[in-house]
């Protein structure tokens, strides 16, 4: 999205414009309040105009593969991967299963698996002693109950949770509806993220679950929210045939995990209609009102796939970016039939604060064992404002609480801020030629006039943000104390 084309939505994306920003246009008498939460530039939220600027999306960097599938229990088909920290650790749960492509049959049933990790880098297998494979229980199968398939486990941070439901996961299963057998998603729960019980059967009947359905404590609002697989009707594959739908996306949210309720099919600022495999929805920790996401795009005709990035501030309107976020192209062995799905996980490892750590998939229905390599963000970099030269971006007008303005932004040249009020006029001693040049690279620059940084005068009152960008890239702001 480009300075020229950020304000020409069409009708409909005007209007979904509106509602991400909470239903009302900032105005001068009715400006944004920010407050002192972090403001990530993954939509036009705050942007009022942008001259010689754009909104540039960024790729996460390959790294080293992470976890190999090559037990004899796991496989070349091995997938639905879950990741999230927990205290001193970070667990993963995934499917464990093998097409034996000589025979085109599969060689075991599926299971759910377990691996742990200290760094997030290098990840073990526990020998769990719960579930038999040919004879043994000298394996980190953690589950083969109904819904190994997609079993997606979550820590569920509700305050008012039962310790022995602390961790939850969707998984699916089958019902009868109108006396008919449906799939569904059952509710289970553990209080170690080990053993696992089931807690509800048929939570969600209303959906197509042979994807990675999920669900999350959502603290922002106090709420569950869930994202399952579901195909909305009026689509022409490209042999000219009529499928069930397209592979779409459908929330919903629950107070109790079991009772769910404002179902809701996800909308898109300006995306046409495309297959969605997986979601892979969270809330982002540094910015928990904004939802971020990583849904997998599949191409029926070549049947392969990869992953998108996408944003949201209600958790159903979102931005969709149409550019690939890991290529098919990428180190190795992502070309392949379903090859390049994103893992569900955004993690922070220890002992750097610049950057984090996504996962991907690769050699799928290759042997022996599937992949999952790791990819790093920078902090916040998902989508930048970029000024290639000289750029400005005004903000609308807003309102915040602190006394520090705090940019996470990398700038070769000499970019400055400018205070204004909220008709547009510099403030006294915040005016573009008062600020103390930005350059360098930093996730925490505090910006200074004239020697000084106390903006807490201004605090509560509407303002606008102008930035004079020279070869920069502005990722995020927020007022601190």
């Amino acid at each position: 999205m480009t300075c020229r084309n950020i304000h020409s939505l069409s009708k409909f994306g005007a209007v979904v414009a509106l509602l991400a920003a909470g239903g009302l246009a900032a105005t001068a008498d009715s400006p944004l309040n920010i407050g002192s939460r972090r403001e990530l530039f993954v939509d036009d939220y705050l942007i009022a105009s942008m001259t010689g600027a754009e909104l540039k999306l960024h790729k996460p960097e390959p790294r080293d593969v992470a976890l190999v599938c090559d037990l004899p229990w796991e496989g070349n088909t091995s997938a639905y991967y879950t990741l999230f920290r927990d205290n001193d650790r970070f667990r993963a749960y995934y499917r464990a299963s093998h097409f034996d492509e000589k025979t085109k049959k599969w060689a075991h049933p599926e299971f759910a698996c377990y691996a742990e990790s200290r760094d997030g880098v290098k990840w073990k297998k526990p020998e769990l002693g719960l579930f038999e494979f040919s004879g043994s229980k000298q394996n980190n199968i953690v589950w083969n109950g109904d819904g190994s398939h997609n079993f997606t486990p979550f820590k569920d941070g509700n305050p008012a949770c039962s310790p022995d439901a602390r961790y939850k996961a969707f998984a699916g299963g089958m019902t009868l509806v109108n006396a008919k057998k449906k799939s569904c998603l059952n509710a289970l729960k553990s209080p170690d993220g080990i053993h696992w019980t089931l807690m509800t059967e048929a939570v969600i009947t209303a959906g197509a679950f042979d994807s990675q359905n999920l669900a999350f404590w959502d603290a922002e609002r106090g709420e569950y929210r869930a994202y399952w697989r579901i195909f909305t009707s009026g689509y022409t594959d490209e042999r000219g045939w009529k499928p069930a739908g397209v592979r779409a996306i459908r929330t919903a949210t629950s107070k109790d995990f079991i009772h769910w309720e404002n179902q809701a099919d996800l909308k898109y600022v300006d995306s046409p209609p495309e297959h969605l495999y997986t979601n892979a929805v969270l809330p982002y920790s540094r910015a928990p009102h904004l939802f971020v996401a990583f849904p997998t795009r599949f191409q029926p005709k070549t049947q392969q796939v990869e992953p998108v990035f996408m944003s949201s501030r209600d958790g159903v309107i979102f931005r969709r970016w149409s550019e690939e976020l890991i290529p098919i192209t990428a180190p190795k062995d992502r070309d392949g039939n379903r090859s390049n799905y994103m893992t569900w996980g955004l993690l922070q490892l220890p002992g750097n604060s610049r950057e984090l750590s996504v996962y991907a998939t690769e050699a799928y229905y290759a042997g022996p064992g599937s992949r999952v390599r790791r990819f790093t963000f920078r902090t916040d970099g998902f989508v930048s404002v970029r000024a290639g030269g000289e750029g400005t971006l005004i903000t609308k007008p807003l309102t915040f609480a602190g006394s520090k303005l705090s940019l996470n932004i990398a700038s070769k040249g000499k970019t400055r801020v400018e205070l204004r009020d909220a008709a547009g006029k510099p403030l006294p001693g915040f005016a573009l030629d008062d600020c103390a040049p930005i350059t360098g690279d930093s996730i925490e620059h505090v910006v200074k006039w004239k020697s000084r940084a106390d903006v807490s005068k201004l605090a509560g009152k509407p303002v606008q943000l102008r930035f004079e960008l020279k070869e920069a890239d502005l990722y995020s702001l927020r007022f601190v104390k």
